[in-house]
């Protein structure tokens, strides 16, 4: 898409978990793309207009490039998830496919990303500078909730997901269950836990990101705890056994033995 204009834009429904911004597809059409990030979750496509085109996944949405095709694609074309449709200058068709809705499209006005509502609440990425021992003990400081819904709340970390934030966590030896505020101190400095906790996020990125590199799907990326209840622990000499719980509504898997 980057330095492609987009030349059509097909909206085959009014909205995904939300409405569709108004006039959408209008004022995407003609635009060029002139760079593609990413913010946590986000990814945000940098338009020739000055306006940002926000997109997230949700829980099921993909994109996926076909060879020309016309705005008229047929239904082989086409399918019935597939609910918006790029057309680029350089020939190519970006499909958004998304079964279950729960993904989101937005354009923020010129100037207005850093202050737009899923922006401004983000912390630090996980893998930059910003985000270490100390960050992560002061966003921790007094929280009463489990350590496991610190790390989910993308205002202490952004973007670090539920199979992720149990990964880290049993790299650093930490309870899922203990409480977010016990990694720092009274005043907020970084105790051990938060130094070794922020290492081990950084490498279960670091080693996700390479490996998905290599193999390229991530249904076929192997997680040492994630969906492996009643198994041995795979630490060296543990001898624990892997446990699942629910937090929060979503499942979280470790080792009650060398986890504390």
């Amino acid at each position: 898409m980057v330095r492609a204009r987009i030349t059509a834009v097909d909206v085959r429904r009014p909205d995904l978990r939300q409405p569709f911004p108004k006039m959408f597809a209008r004022r995407l059409t003609g635009q060029t793309v002139m760079a593609l990030n990413r913010r946590a979750k986000y990814l945000l496509a940098s338009l020739s207009s000055g306006e940002t085109l926000l997109m997230h996944l949700g829980m099921s949405g993909s994109f996926r490039v076909l060879r020309t095709i016309t705005p008229n694609a047929t239904a082989r074309d086409i399918g019935a998830h597939d609910h918006v449709i790029f057309y680029l200058s350089s020939g190519k068709v970006v499909v958004f496919n998304d079964p279950r809705r729960f993904g989101v499209m937005d354009l923020i006005p010129i100037g207005g990303l850093e202050a737009h509502h899923t922006v401004s609440r983000l912390g630090p990425e996980p893998l930059s500078k910003e985000f270490d021992a100390a960050a992560l003990a002061r966003a921790c400081r007094g929280k009463k909730v489990s350590l496991k819904a610190a790390l989910l709340d993308q205002r202490v970390v952004a973007g670090l997901g539920n199979i992720y934030a149990s990964e880290a966590l049993h790299r650093a030896e930490l309870s899922p269950l203990r409480r977010a505020s016990t990694i720092a101190t009274s005043s907020g400095a970084p105790r051990d836990a938060a130094v070794r906790l922020v290492a081990a996020i950084k490498l279960v990125l670091e080693r996700a990101i390479a490996r998905q590199s290599s193999r390229g799907a991530y249904r076929d990326s192997p997680f040492l705890m994630y969906d492996r209840q009643d198994e041995p622990c795979p630490r060296k000499d543990c001898g624990g056994t892997i446990r699942r719980r629910t937090q929060g509504g979503r499942s979280t898997f470790y080792c009650p033995k060398c986890q504390r």
